[in-house]
């Protein structure tokens, strides 16, 4: 009984070999290339400055949870993402604490302004 059943499914596989893959294939303009490689630079300009200590104990400070934040910063349309990259970088360099507290605000402004957090409500 084993057998058959082992025989049966090794025909089964055999024949699942013959048939042909679907691979659909496009061309890549060079705009859209570029605009990737600018997201991945972006988000990484974002992600090393929102790795810092000081910014992960704000965060925890405020009640976001750092999943939460890594989670909406990748739903940001490529504009909201190179308007924040940009901030980063324009950032002084002597102002580290100036930049987190504006990161932060900004990262907040945009959880409240999706529905995520409740912050700004709470106040009169």
């Amino acid at each position: 009984m084993f057998k058959r059943m082992v025989v049966q499914l090794l025909c089964i596989a055999l024949l699942n070999l013959g048939s042909p893959l679907v691979a659909q294939a496009g061309l890549i303009g060079t705009l859209q290339a570029v605009e990737a490689d600018t997201r991945a630079q972006d988000l990484a300009t974002v992600n090393a400055t929102l790795a810092r200590d000081q910014v992960r104990e704000q965060f925890m400070a405020l009640g976001v949870e750092p999943a939460e934040v890594e989670s909406r910063l990748a739903a940001l349309t490529d504009s909201e993402l190179r308007m924040l990259a940009g901030q980063v970088a324009e950032a002084p360099a002597g102002a580290d604490a100036l930049a987190v507290i504006g990161i932060v605000f900004l990262v907040l402004l945009i959880l409240e302004a999706v529905g995520v957090i409740d912050i700004f409500k709470k106040f009169p």
